[in-house]
């Protein structure tokens, strides 16, 4: 837009948008390669199985993991106490409004088996109706 004022015209006060555009696209850049790498959870390593059902959407369902120092954790929550996991768990599907009561397990490959078992009573104590036990896809077969 220009104005005349005393016959000199002025500069146009529109707005320059591109700059505007190139920062919001590197942005959108940033944040799409950023945001699978942010992992949420324990990290442990899974067994691999050589028949994997098709396993449930994870952000439906609680998960616990069993690391192989034998920690246990509720999401990214460590337990202190195994005796309330089940009450922890209970707890955070009333928060979620979840009415299924399923929960994922994620226990290291080198977790010893007592902890995972117990791990899954306490879980089995609180009313849970189904515990998926989460694995890897075998990547090689042994014959």
């Amino acid at each position: 837009m220009s104005v005349d004022v005393g016959g000199s015209k002025t500069a146009k006060s529109e707005p320059n948008v591109v700059p505007l555009c190139d920062i919001l696209l590197v942005l959108l850049i940033i944040f799409m390669i950023v945001t699978p790498m942010i992992q949420k959870g324990a990290n442990v390593t899974l067994p691999e199985a050589k028949n994997v059902a098709s396993q449930p959407d994870p952000s439906q369902m609680f998960t616990v993991y069993v690391k192989k120092t034998g920690e246990v954790a509720l999401e990214d929550k460590p337990v202190e106490d195994l005796t309330k996991l089940g009450q922890m768990i209970l707890d955070k599907m009333e928060e979620m409004q979840r009415t299924e009561k399923k929960v994922l397990l994620k226990a290291d490959l080198e977790a010893a088996y007592g902890r995972v078992v117990d791990v899954m009573n306490a879980i089995k104590e609180a009313q849970i109706e189904v515990i998926g036990l989460v694995t890897e896809q075998q990547t090689s077969t042994l014959d």
